[in-house]
């Protein structure tokens, strides 16, 4: 299997695609418009995460080693309907418990293919920590997507480091997958970074957060214990993770409803700080970047030093999001 020709590929058709599909969504009003806890101040168009779905699954199909295709076969069936459940979202916006059932259905369809994390002896342990990886994963990407090529960067930062862990370590269906979703969102970000001139919207961000779970899943490391390797993925996704518990903590703090929509998320809180769009993003992927160098010198580490290692980086984690809670009550009692 050839992972630079599905990367290329990949690239090439979520580049293109994404510029055919703004042509159709201005064209049939697939527009996000402005509003109050949106940055945007004029509609943008959507279906931006069709291409990226497109260049993502044409790309594996082309280029995929048939043996590995069919083992893909579940992944990417669940992966479509997560799309499809986000583009009707996006044509109809759906209540939040709608939505949220729709993706644990897809979420149970997805564990009965046999996709799930083997961390614990019983085996419903496992079951429910799948569930829960792979839904908090998904929201915690959508929750992302709230500025100008911040989650399509943020999942080319993550999809790089386990296309990198999935080579080191030879597991190359999660090479492919990864390939895929990285040479895809690539392609997405010339049309998305700041100014945007098109948005994802959830076919795109739900679509991302569902593979990168079932890649954080699947991902193995023969030459070093569970034990350890269990927080590679986490810290991968450590810039989604942060912003997901960030906002859930300090909604509850405040008696706001977690799903309702707000300007409290890390990019706004850096913002309010007087820093640019671009700023913001660069300093999200530069911190994902990191995350992810971290996590791949861990997975080489004995347990001890790793959890000495792992566990520096939540404390600084922990005094960051108290910082910028700190901050943004601050200001919002000055307003």
């Amino acid at each position: 299997m050839n992972l630079t020709q599905i990367l290329l590929t990949a690239l090439v058709l979520g580049a293109g695609g994404t510029f055919f599909v703004r042509q159709v969504a201005l064209r049939t009003g697939m527009v996000d418009q402005p509003a109050a806890h949106k940055l945007h101040l004029k509609p943008i168009p959507l279906l931006g995460g069709v291409a990226i779905y497109g260049g993502c699954i044409a790309s594996l199909l082309l280029f995929g080693d048939r043996v590995f295709v069919t083992q893909l076969v579940g992944i990417l069936v669940g992966a479509s309907l997560m799309s499809l459940l986000g583009l009707w979202d996006d044509r109809r916006p759906l209540s939040p418990a709608l939505k949220f059932t729709g993706q644990a259905l897809i979420t149970a369809l997805l564990i009965l293919t046999g996709v799930r994390v083997h961390l614990f002896d019983p085996i419903w342990l496992d079951l429910v920590v799948t569930a829960v990886w792979v839904l908090t994963i998904t929201n915690a990407c959508n929750l992302l997507d709230n500025m100008d090529g911040l989650a399509g960067g943020v999942a080319v930062v993550a999809a790089g480091f386990f296309l990198l862990n999935a080579a080191l370590n030879g597991q190359y269906l999660v090479g492919s997958l990864s390939a895929a979703l990285l040479g895809a969102c690539l392609g997405f970000l010339f049309f998305n970074f700041n100014p945007a001139r098109i948005f994802m919207g959830d076919a795109g961000s739900l679509f991302i957060g569902f593979i990168l779970a079932v890649v954080g899943i699947k991902l193995r490391f023969p030459n070093n214990t569970p034990l350890v390797t269990w927080m590679v993925p986490v810290l991968i996704l450590g810039v989604p993770l942060f912003d997901t518990a960030l906002v859930t903590v300090s909604r509850l703090r405040r008696g706001v409803p977690v799903w309702q929509g707000g300007k409290d998320h890390t990019s706004h809180r850096l913002q309010g700080l007087g820093w640019t769009t671009r700023r913001v993003t660069m300093t999200l992927y530069g911190t994902g970047v990191v995350l992810g160098a971290v996590a791949t010198v861990l997975a080489l580490l004995s347990p001890v030093p790793a959890y000495l290692l792992g566990g520096s980086i939540v404390f600084a984690l922990l005094l960051l999001g108290a910082w910028l809670e700190i901050v943004h009550t601050h200001k919002q009692g000055t307003l």
